[in-house]
């Protein structure tokens, strides 16, 4: 109970974040700035270019929806990051651990805060992607679940990335570094072209220790037919959900053990 107690109250001061205000501005523009070429993309769709219209149409949606679903993996890892050294520079957390909290759950609360404000993200997301997709007359075809669990895990594993650089950095660092992760494991995925920078022998041991975070992007299952989608089973959704939750407890565990150690006074 008192993890939980922790948690809302930690989702209760990420709105007083003004970062939290520029980003639903942000995601508010995307609304606005996507309207108008769907409404005319649906205006313009007749019997003979229906799929090629159809191809436009989603694949603008996938485009915002991935931009979208990116600024909330860099907002997992600012949440994150900040949630527990604002309160070592507050000397706020003191105060807490003398109820008593220990330390694992004291960190555990600042990911679950986190992870209900990232949820909140994801709905809105999720009406987004609807909402463009009926402005431009067209449906997705994939199964709502995947654009909720999918970015959530995503989301998870940055949000433990952050925490444990968190408890040696300060947080434009550890967002920093996220960020820098985010992008190299993005660059290093097997591509049909490959990466033109980065030698051969360093990028197969990279992709295989930097997180897949591109199997669990939801954008895969947008801009795809019916027909296609039928032919992911289920096993494969287990293991790709699998391995990013995976991933995201062992770097939780290794922030529990590096937060034990951590001197809690102002730096």
């Amino acid at each position: 109970m008192r993890i939980w107690a922790l948690a809302w109250n930690t989702f209760g001061t990420f709105w007083r974040d003004r970062l939290i205000i520029v980003f639903l501005v942000i995601f508010a523009c995307l609304v606005l700035f996507t309207m108008s070429p769907l409404m005319v993309a649906k205006a313009m769709t007749t019997a003979s270019n229906a799929q090629q219209m159809q191809a436009m149409v989603l694949g603008i949606v996938s485009i915002v929806a991935s931009m979208a679903s990116g600024f909330g993996s860099l907002l997992a890892a600012w949440l994150t990051a900040g949630a527990v050294t604002n309160e070592i520079k507050s000397g706020t957390i003191l105060a807490v651990m003398a109820r008593p909290v220990r330390r694992w759950e004291f960190l555990l609360a600042k990911f679950l805060g986190a992870q209900i404000l990232l949820a909140i993200y994801v709905v809105m997301m999720l009406g987004l992607t609807y909402v463009l997709a009926w402005l431009g007359g067209e449906h997705i075809h994939s199964a709502r679940w995947v654009f909720i669990v999918y970015p959530m895990v995503r989301y998870a594993i940055y949000s433990a990335i952050a925490l444990l650089l968190a408890t040696v950095l300060r947080p434009a660092a550890a967002f920093g570094v996220v960020f820098a992760i985010s992008v190299l494991a993005q660059v290093v995925a097997p591509t049909v072209g490959g990466s033109h920078w980065i030698p051969q022998w360093l990028q197969l041991p990279l992709w295989a220790i930097l997180p897949s975070t591109s199997l669990l992007s939801e954008t895969r299952f947008l801009a795809v037919s019916q027909a296609a989608l039928k032919q992911v089973p289920w096993t494969q959704h287990a293991i790709t959900l699998a391995y990013g939750l995976d991933y995201a407890l062992v770097f939780m565990l290794l922030a529990m053990w590096s937060f034990h150690y951590r001197s809690l006074t102002r730096d």
